[in-house]
């Protein structure tokens, strides 16, 4: 029963962090003033079919702190690459030289930035449900080992560490929000 009740804990652990490293993936797409070539992350281009992300068919780079350049290792998929990026509705309108597309990130106003912020409050919020799912199923494991014989203290003290590690992660995912919104807000 305790080998049981171990693999609950260990598993909970390992689901929470996962949850918090795609919080943190989703939250550095999330651009806070400077480029950032992990922006373009979560955008994919028609490559002869098939959706490709655009790091797989182009060169991305950083040229200053406001403009990320695109170089496709084919020239006929700067169309492709070109609408994906306005499709992806990332903000940022995509300049087509005929080599190149270069996205020159505005500066952001007062009130992109309070979007910004809204978006991550809303990432967060994601992680956070996410976390209590994970607590939620956890316990109902245990109570299922406690009907097949494990004792009520076992139950009790194992349901007390599910919920210790919650608050520790939902402190974490707070953390994470803290950080990303003093630097979109940082001018």
């Amino acid at each position: 029963m305790s080998e049981e009740l171990e693999l609950v804990k260990l598993d909970t652990e390992s689901l929470m962090k996962k949850a918090i490293t795609h919080l943190e993936t989703e939250l550095i797409k999330i651009r806070a003033g400077k480029a950032n070539p992990n922006m373009l992350d979560g955008i994919v281009a028609d490559y002869y079919g098939s959706p490709t992300p655009l790091a797989q068919i182009a060169n991305i780079s950083v040229l200053d702190a406001r403009t990320i350049s695109v170089q496709p290792w084919e020239k006929k998929m700067l169309q492709p690459i070109e609408r994906a990026i306005i499709a992806s509705n990332i903000g940022i309108n995509p300049q087509n030289d005929g080599n190149y597309i270069r996205l020159f990130l505005p500066p952001l106003t007062e009130e992109r930035r309070r979007e910004l912020v809204k978006r991550c409050n809303g990432e967060g919020e994601t992680g956070k449900v996410s976390i209590r799912n994970i607590r939620r199923d956890a316990i109902e494991q245990i109570k299922k080992l406690q009907k097949d014989g494990l004792s009520e203290d076992a139950a009790k003290d194992a349901e007390a560490d599910i919920q210790e590690k919650t608050n520790r992660y939902i402190a974490l995912i707070e953390k994470h929000l803290e950080a990303k919104e003093k630097e979109i807000m940082v001018v």
